[in-house]
Order: C-alpha cells, then structure tokens, then sequence
C-alpha cells in the first residue's frame, strides 16, 4: 500500500503498464528467431532471400589488382573480395559462403537491377547519376587518380611531364571525361584514349606513352612490386568514392550493408578490413579512438 489516492494511482500504473510492455518487446527482440523476423520482412527483401538461400551472390571483376584479381592458385583476392568477405561473415559467420559472378563493369548496373546478383562489389564509382539507378552503401575506400611513369622513360616525374609540353603522351581509359581528367594533371599533353586498363599500361611499357593515368592505388600496387619497371610520379588528384552497388526499394538489405560495414570499419570487427588494407595498400587505417563517432 502507497496511500495514495485512487485517482493518482491511475497515471503510476499506465507508466508502469508501459514499462512492462517495453521491457517484453525488448525480451522479444532479444529472442526473436530468424523465422520471426523472416515472417515480418517486406516482399522480396534480399536480406531474407540471401539468408534463405545460405550464400549471398556478388558481381565483381577479376582483372584489376589491388581490387579483384586471381592469386597464383586461381583464387579471387583483392579489397572488392575481402568486403564480400565481411558481408557474408556478417551474414553467416562464414567468409566462404559467396558465390562471385565474374563480370564486365559495363554489366554490373544490369547484373544488379535483373536480380542475377545480390549486390556488386568491383571498385564501383559513386555519382549522383549512378544513384539514380541503384542504392549505394556508405563509402569503404577514398580513391585517387595518379601518373604512372616508367623507369626507362624519358620523363619520370610530374615536372618533368609537366615541362615537356605537348611533347609527352600520357595513356588513359576511354571514356567521356578522358581528356578532361587528363587535362588537369598535364594541361598540353597528348591523350592516348584505350579501351582497357590494361592497355592503358602496355601502351607506357611499348614506349608509346610517356605516362598512364591510372587508380593512385594500382599505381602502389605496380610501383611496391616492379621498382626497376614502374615509378609514381608524385602527383594524386581526383579523389572518388568506392561502395557496394544494391537495387533500389530494399531499405532492409541496405541497412544490412551499412550496418556491417560500420562495423567492419569502425566497431569491434576490425581484423578483416585492416588486414586486406595493410596487404593491398601497403599502410594501416587511420587508428580509431574511443570518443566522438567519426562514422
């Protein structure tokens, strides 16, 4: 007995009715089975069809290291699988549960709006026109643009093209914005557009280019493992956005993505991100403090 009166009694015991139904629909959320929370998803969430299914399928490339390339023993590697890593982890407490479908980039916003894969993971660019199309996850690299040289070449550094003048040809993917993003790092050389990256490099290792306009991170990766072969000229610009490419209308699977990336990123399941950094560009993460989120 509180001695209070019967009409002050009232308000105290919707409080507390409330309180019992938070605490139990927190006690059900801490239960709830994965039937259960199946048995709530929207029509057609990915996230519940991945789980279904027992792996999750991703597009990516097999071409282009530092990102996605075969190791000696024809095993995809590269930063794009390790995150397909750390999403079926999150998934399935399993790195081995993906199937990759290899693929060109022109077919990864096709491959990922006709359903054939869960998501695309292959260094993709984020734009406002490329968000039109397909939902982005929240970035998991910053990358730049760099000057691949030779050893061999007549001009090594960036000055040294610079000066040059209309006399150095510089190799670059084709594409619409080709001699623009040549342009602002060699305002007068000559532009050589190809149709692969890889082309693009063989045209400085013939000689037929003075320099490649290539990802600043393949730059590291070529330069750390042909020192005699290849130099990095010194000059990084045009910083982009790499993230994971989902379909749109599916706010369950994205919210997945963005969860297990913070995580992965900055929580408490650091070990996969920091390894794949380290191994694939050579330098630890920037050290994450306890504090304000920085996320």
């Amino acid at each position: 007995m509180n001695g209070l009166p019967e009409e002050q009694m009232s308000p105290r015991r919707d409080l507390l009715k409330l309180g019992a139904l938070a605490a139990g629909a927190a006690a059900f959320a801490g239960t709830m089975t994965a039937q259960q929370a199946a048995a709530q998803a929207p029509a057609g969430s990915t996230l519940r069809t991945v789980l279904s299914r027992g792996k999750l399928i991703v597009g990516t490339g097999s071409t282009n290291a530092p990102w996605h390339f075969e190791d000696e023993k024809g095993q995809l590697t590269g930063m794009d699988i390790t995150i397909a890593q750390i999403l079926a982890r999150g998934l399935f407490d399993d790195v081995s549960k993906i199937e990759f479908v290899r693929q060109e980039p022109a077919a990864r916003i096709p491959n990922l709006t006709t359903g054939k894969v869960d998501c695309v993971i292959q260094f993709m660019t984020v734009s406002p026109a490329r968000a039109q199309l397909v939902n982005f996850s929240r970035p998991y690299y910053v990358e730049g643009v760099a000057l691949l040289t030779s050893a061999k070449g007549k001009y090594k550094t960036h000055k040294e093209l610079t000066d040059a003048g209309s006399a150095a040809k510089a190799s670059v993917l084709q594409n619409v914005d080709a001699d623009t993003l040549v342009k602002k790092a060699l305002p007068q050389a000559q532009v050589l557009q190809l149709d692969t990256q890889a082309n693009v490099i063989q045209a400085l290792d013939s000689g037929r280019a003075d320099a490649a306009i290539i990802d600043l991170s393949t730059v590291g990766w070529l330069v750390k493992r042909n020192p005699d072969k290849y130099l990095d000229s010194g000059f990084h610009y045009e910083t982009q956005l790499y993230s994971i490419a989902m379909r749109q209308g599916d706010l369950d699977w994205l919210s997945f993505v963005n969860t297990t990336l913070n995580v992965n990123m900055h929580g408490h399941q650091t070990d996969l991100y920091d390894k794949a950094f380290q191994d694939f560009f050579g330098a630890a993460p920037p050290r994450r403090t306890p504090g304000f989120p920085v996320i």
